[in-house]
């Protein structure tokens, strides 16, 4: 009878030492699942954060190639053509002192023609130079575009304005500011626009910008795949801000951009 009991209890302890064991191998089997996928997460995770500061980085460095090579054509259009109109300003001015009435007049308007393309080349090299834009702010350098446009006889731009002007970080200034030149650029181009309305919405937490045109508009779902959407909404992330363009045919086209502010700009 002892032996039996005895029996039963080693067959009881047996059972218990290898449930003892394969819970063991249960729990270490778990928890070096568990290890393994965080450890799997946080290399997928890595790699991700690397790709995206990848993209940033090339996205900023194409940005920066722009920006001098927009520079560059600015100083050339400022110091190279400005001074060669300049100069026929000049002589045209010495010409016309010698020049009978009659055709004094016809070279006067002449140099009134060379004049305005003079004003209008520094117009332009202002709007390329980044530096430039920084100085006078975003205001400034939009209704200076706004301004040539109107001169040009391209359309009739209309600038609101809303809200106290907060200063924005300005490399962040120079994106935004392109983002509304690419806009600008085309509804000057496509958009066989008459009227062009601009209004900016400053507010405690945020700058709201939105941009309408009256042509011909476009079918979203042709463009969505269009490079100069694409290049605004990617110059948009780079500063956390939001941008939608809605459009159809014959309605023309509406952008909106939300730049939020960071603690920085509100200083």
């Amino acid at each position: 009878m002892l032996e039996k009991e005895q029996i039963v209890l080693e067959q009881v302890f047996l059972i218990f030492y290898f449930t003892v064991i394969i819970f063991f191998f249960l729990i270490f089997g778990i928890v070096f699942f568990v290890a393994f996928q965080k450890r799997k997460n946080k290399l997928l995770l890595d790699r991700l954060k690397a790709k995206q500061r990848f993209e940033e980085e090339l996205q900023n460095s194409k940005l920066e190639i722009q920006e001098q090579t927009l520079k560059n054509v600015s100083w050339e259009l400022h110091d190279n053509i400005g001074q060669l109109l300049s100069t026929a300003v000049m002589q045209i001015n010495i010409l016309s002192t010698n020049l009978e009435p009659k055709i004094k007049d016809s070279v006067q308007d002449i140099r009134g023609l060379v004049g305005d393309s003079l004003q209008e080349i520094r117009n332009l090299s202002k709007t390329l130079n980044h530096e430039v834009i920084q100085n006078i702010g975003l205001i400034k350098s939009i209704q200076v575009e706004l301004d040539r446009f109107k001169k040009l006889n391209f359309l009739t731009p209309e600038l609101v304005i809303t809200g106290d002007e907060i200063f924005i970080n300005p490399k962040d200034e120079i994106i935004i500011y392109r983002i509304v030149q690419e806009f600008f650029s085309n509804t000057i181009k496509h958009a066989e626009a008459s009227h062009l309305l601009v209004k900016l919405a400053y507010s405690p937490d945020d700058l709201v910008i939105t941009i309408k045109d009256d042509g011909v508009g476009y079918d979203m779902e042709s463009v969505q795949a269009n490079s100069g959407l694409l290049n605004m909404k990617s110059r948009a992330a780079l500063v956390n801000a939001t941008l939608d363009c809605i459009s159809e045919p014959d309605k023309g086209v509406l952008l909106t951009l939300q730049y939020p502010f960071k603690e920085e700009d509100k200083v």
